[in-house]
């Protein structure tokens, strides 16, 4: 079995990451701790160990961007990782996928954020509940403008309010009601969509899509002569927005003795010199369903050829009854969905805490599911 640590700049968190025959670097075990998808923008990872609460940190490199999928306990997070964090998507909210909330609030008030929430229907009146359980009497002196943009999503519309620190967090504006049409967060890079599925309450799984990965060839830059810079991410940011060939696009850089230098070319020449379009990176997040008909054929549709299937795995196959009576999935039913689903790599979390000591139980159970013919 391989395994790391990774770091990722802030709480290190062993993790495992099952693999598709065939792709796995440590072709002995198929085990492996990086959920990291090569080349690709993004960097996804657990907030906690297996047994602590979920929530996956996906972070865009190079940029002042995060995204949380599910609000548990994210005190291991350093507070700047989580002053990047732009959109946090709720799946329900159960105390352990919500109770971060809290310690959110703490680190953020006093600063200029403005945070999106997203999460099932009810959301909203649970996000002013938690808000009304504090005192809010000196914020309006606050010269910062923290605020809450909240939205809650319906099966056929989203309803949204703004939430503002100075006003005590009252709603700025009238509840904002739209009919539903497709991500429910759209980038020029990438989109975040999502489904509903069966855990007791409604409960919402995630999926964030890159719509295509651009990666700079190094050996391109040298030829041309061109140093790395910020202008990497602007020029991806064009290709990303599908601006015409013949746009003109300005490479800048710090030449020698800092003296500011600059090239201008066609969007198009850079496009083709140095550049590698491929298709992009799927990240799916599925916790707290049950193992039913209705849940596995939305699961298995829904994660179908993703990159990195993010799946919960409560207990183990022995107790599949308390699994079903608890609305949870099993290792062997998640490594199952994962086989349906044709994803290229899994990682399990979740894990109820009787069965601390036992983890790779759930891995060789999974992986057992996961190999079947």
């Amino acid at each position: 079995m391989a395994s790391c640590l990774d770091g990722a700049g802030g709480a290190i968190v062993k993790k495992r990451m099952i693999f598709a025959p065939g792709r796995s670097p440590d072709k002995g075990s198929g085990i492996l701790a990086v959920t990291r998808g090569r080349r690709s923008m993004f960097s996804a990872r657990l907030v906690n160990d297996s047994f602590g609460d979920p929530a996956v940190y996906l972070d865009l490199r190079y940029r002042r961007e995060a995204l949380l999928f599910d609000l548990g306990d994210i005190q291991t997070l350093p507070p700047r990782m989580i002053l990047k964090l732009d959109h946090i998507f709720v799946t329900h909210t159960h105390m352990d996928h919500f109770i971060g909330f809290d310690h959110l609030l703490r680190i953020c008030l006093g600063r200029d954020k403005h945070l999106s929430l997203y999460g099932p229907p009810g959301f909203i009146g649970n996000v002013e509940g938690k808000l009304a359980a504090y005192t809010w009497n000196l914020v309006e002196n606050y010269e910062n403008d923290f605020r809450l943009e909240v939205t809650e999503l319906h099966s056929d519309r989203r309803e949204t309010v703004v939430l503002q620190c100075r006003e005590a967090f009252r709603p700025v504006m009238e509840r904002q009601v739209v009919s539903v049409a497709g991500a429910i967060l759209e980038r020029d890079a990438y989109e975040v969509r999502s489904i509903f599925l069966d855990h007791k309450v409604p409960c919402l799984a995630f999926c964030l899509e890159e719509k295509r990965r651009v990666n700079v060839k190094k050996n391109a830059l040298a030829e041309m002569g061109l140093p790395g810079g910020a202008w990497i991410n602007a020029l991806k940011d064009a290709i990303h927005r599908a601006e015409p060939d013949n746009a003109p696009f300005r490479v800048w850089w710090k030449g020698e003795h800092g003296i500011p230098a600059e090239r201008t070319y066609p969007l198009g020449e850079l496009k083709e010199k140095i550049t590698k379009i491929t298709p992009g990176q799927k990240i799916v997040y599925i916790t707290d369903v049950i193992h039913s008909p209705g849940n596995v054929e939305r699961i298995v549709e829904f994660a179908r050829d993703a990159d990195v299937l993010f799946i919960e795995a409560c207990f183990l196959e022995e107790d599949r009854e308390k699994a079903a009576g608890k609305y949870h999935l099993t290792a062997l039913q998640a490594g199952r969905l994962a086989r349906l689903a044709a994803v290229k790599r899994f990682t399990l979390f979740h894990y109820s805490p009787k069965y601390r000591g036992m983890e790779e139980r759930f891995e060789e159970e999974a992986m057992r599911a996961f190999l079947a013919e």
